[in-house]
C-alpha cells in the first residue's frame, strides 16, 4: 500500500470535519449555536487528529502506531524548536479535543477557531517539512 502525504492526510482530516457540520447539523442563527452536538464532538476529533497526524510528521513523537502518547509528549518535542507552534497546539487541545470533542460545545465561533487553528498547526508543519 502506497504511503499518503501526512500533510494531505491531515488536511483531509479537516475536510471531513467541515463536511460532517455542514451535512448534518444546522446553526441556529438566533443563538449561534449548532443544534446537535454529537457532530460537533465528531469534528473536533477529525480536527485534532488531523493535527496529530501533521504533527507526528514532523516531530515523530509517536514512534509507532501502538504506542500511546499524551499531549505532554507533544508540547515538550514542539516547544523545543517552534514556541509560536506550542502556543497554537495548547490552543488547539483546549479547543478542538476538550471543548469540541469532549464537551460538545455548540458554539459556532468556538468551532470556527478549532478549525482556524487546526489550518495554522497544518500549514507550520508543512514548512517544516519543506
Amino acid at each position: 500500500m502506497k504511503k499518503k502525504n501526512p500533510i494531505e492526510e491531515a488536511r483531509r482530516y479537516v475536510q471531513n470535519a467541515h463536511d460532517v457540520l455542514n451535512e448534518n447539523t444546522k446553526v441556529n442563527e438566533e443563538t449561534g449555536l449548532y443544534e446537535d452536538p454529537k457532530y460537533v464532538r465528531a469534528a473536533g476529533n477529525y480536527l485534532w487528529l488531523g493535527t496529530l497526524i501533521a504533527l507526528d510528521a514532523v516531530f515523530q513523537v509517536r514512534k509507532d502506531r501502538r504506542t500511546r502518547v499524551n499531549i505532554d509528549d507533544y508540547t515538550n518535542a514542539v516547544g523545543n524548536r517552534d514556541r509560536k507552534l506550542l502556543d497554537w497546539v495548547n490552543d488547539g487541545y483546549m479547543v478542538m479535543h476538550l471543548y469540541m470533542n469532549y464537551d460538545g460545545i455548540r458554539n459556532k465561533k468556538i468551532c470556527g477557531q478549532g478549525f482556524c487553528l487546526a489550518n495554522q498547526i497544518i500549514d507550520r508543519c508543512a514548512t517544516m517539512l519543506g
